[in-house]
């Protein structure tokens, strides 16, 4: 039995429709994500499910065999069934972790996971990005320099309506001068929760080493730490007796 089990969910709607995303990624974003997981993580047993398939790809039977998910959408967040997202919500607060990627930040499984409008500034304009890393100690910073630059992307700008990050890990600078919040770390239940800023559909983004080094290292410090599991049980039955205050009337 492999040691990480990963789900890549892709939304698979760009891919399909704008010849230029195609172009780009012939076998989708998925596919690409999931080359860079395998590349990185030896051993991992790393599968793709998109939004197309029945329940999107993300049954009871998937998720329960899913240590960590990652997620990109963009055009189809409201398509997304409230039942599959109940899922994952149920899954990550059990100990799933859950990888959001660029425009996941507007996914239904997000916001709610943050309980807030998770909404930003940004433009298209083709222009370099430049990654920081602020935690150089992060598991999730491992094997990266003190910053590397993606020549073209899309830019997300503060602010950025999401709950204080409980670990910061890279901020990005724009050419247009903007700067955001680019990699953060939360928990929610026993599940961690990572959010990673690159990966607009039209640039290259998920074929750069430092980007699949990043999301590979974000699904290894997202491993589950334990099973908590989602259920409010009546213990009937104490490990130890209990002394009952009739009890204690009786003996005097």
């Amino acid at each position: 039995m492999p040691s990480l089990r990963v789900t890549v969910w892709g939304e698979n709607v760009h891919e399909q429709t704008d010849a230029a995303v195609r172009s780009v990624y012939p076998n989708g974003m998925h596919h690409a994500i999931a080359v860079g997981i395998r590349e990185y993580l030896v051993g991992a047993a790393v599968e793709t499910v998109t939004f197309q398939e029945p329940d999107h790809g993300l049954t009871e039977a998937r998720l329960a065999q899913t240590d960590v998910l990652t997620w990109w959408g963009h055009r189809a967040h409201e398509q997304v069934a409230d039942i599959v997202v109940d899922r994952v919500h149920r899954r990550v607060l059990e100990g799933m972790g859950l990888i959001v990627l660029h425009s996941g930040h507007f996914s239904k499984i997000f916001k709610r996971l943050m309980g807030t409008t998770c909404s930003l500034n940004w433009r298209v304009a083709g222009e370099r990005e430049r990654l920081w890393v602020c935690n150089p100690g992060h598991p999730i910073a491992r094997g990266i320099d003190r910053c590397f630059e993606l020549p073209h992307e899309e830019m997300y700008g503060e602010p950025f309506a999401v709950p204080a990050p409980e670990e910061h890990v890279f901020i990005s600078w724009f050419e247009g001068g903007e700067v955001f919040r680019s990699g953060c770390c939360w928990r929610r239940g026993n599940g961690r929760i990572f959010y990673f800023r690159p990966g607009h559909e039209t640039y290259p983004t998920y074929l750069d080493r430092n980007v699949r080094r990043v999301i590979a290292n974000a699904v290894d410090w997202a491993r589950p730490q334990g099973h908590w599991p989602d259920a409010c049980v009546n213990i009937k039955e104490p490990i130890e007796p209990i002394n009952r205050p009739e009890d204690r009337t009786k003996k005097r």
